[in-house]
């Protein structure tokens, strides 16, 4: 009706035309649309987080190279865990778009951005990332996981961010051509190897008829981890309360006990807390270890507060002989 209208022109000169898809995108076209500045500010906090998504992504995988590349085979549960959730997006997006659902395509590209890495794989990580050895097994197994995030993530966004996946793809590989000519990513079907597209960036693997084999889309691995992180949420309901009345500052002083069995999986890493033991039930209290001053993490063998742990001391050193 005229006069109750919305200029996209005005639109984009305040939010950018990436919103402008990402709202038409996800409207649900059987009903009426709706748009104001309140539905784009709520837009435009979704593309925030996608666009986080990336910069964490380009940070992380700086210098990363194929000499630091590990096969799937070789990786902790966790890393495995994460490339299975990515198989079954990659089931859920080709649904949604043979049946041509890009509310859903884009509802399950943001939840798995903020649910499934910020909020948890990037969170549980970061110490890896920030204080392991760069040559660690782990911290390069968990930078293979994140090129193949980017892969897949810059590929699935190209359609719904045109602008933006195109300025995370030129960032990382200034001379790797347009995001928009990449196809569909396709996940490793031989995990071990990594083919090339072009002369250009590792591909993420070749098709195979049978699909994603079984240790990369682990039902199984999916069913326990989402047990794992059930307890993990459990752990932080029991830790904010703490924080709240300032008997803690940080999770990383808490100490755990629960009742569980947590196989060969970090507890203490999952959940952010200085130690988990076995115990009758699950309780958190304040360590009385003390701070290490390179991890943060409260741990037996520092001595005193600002001390470093025998992790940070070896890497440390390592770093200081490599000078």
């Amino acid at each position: 009706s005229l006069g109750n209208t919305v200029d996209p022109n005005k639109v984009m000169e305040t939010y950018g035309a990436d919103i402008i898809r990402l709202w038409a995108l996800t409207v649900d076209f059987t009903e009426d649309h709706r748009i104001g500045d309140e539905i784009l500010k709520g837009v435009s906090d979704q593309y925030r987080k996608l666009r986080n998504t990336f910069r964490y992504l380009l940070g992380a995988l700086d210098g990363f190279s194929e000499a630091e590349r590990v096969p799937v085979e070789a990786m902790p549960e966790l890393e495995r865990y994460i490339l299975a959730l990515l198989a079954k997006m990659d089931a859920s997006l080709r649904d949604a778009v043979e049946s041509f659902d890009f509310n859903t395509y884009v509802r399950t590209l943001t939840d798995f951005c903020n649910e499934d890495l910020s909020a948890f794989f990037f969170d549980v990580r970061k110490d890896c990332l920030y204080c392991d050895a760069v040559t660690d097994p782990k911290r390069m197994a968990y930078r293979t996981v994140l090129d193949t995030l980017f892969h897949a993530l810059v590929r699935w966004a190209a359609p719904v961010l045109v602008f933006t996946s195109e300025e995370v793809w030129g960032t990382r590989y200034p001379d790797g051509g347009s995001v928009h000519l990449l196809e569909w990513p396709v996940l490793p079907a031989n995990p071990s190897r990594h083919p090339r597209e072009g002369g250009g960036p590792a591909a993420l693997g070749e098709a195979a008829g049978s699909g994603t084999p079984d240790q990369v889309r682990g039902d199984d691995l999916v069913e326990r981890w989402a047990a794992l992180r059930a307890l993990r949420t459990e752990v932080n309901e029991r830790i904010e309360p703490m924080r709240r009345e300032k008997v803690i500052g940080s999770s990383l002083e808490a100490a755990v006990t629960f009742a569980g069995d947590p196989g060969d999986t970090d507890l203490a890493e999952l959940f952010i807390v200085s130690s988990v033991a076995h115990g009758d039930a699950l309780e958190v209290t304040r360590t009385a270890h003390h701070k290490c001053g390179r991890c943060w993490r409260h741990l037996p063998e520092v001595e005193e507060d600002g001390a470093l742990c025998s992790r940070c001391d070896q890497v440390v050193a390592g770093m200081d002989a490599g000078a």
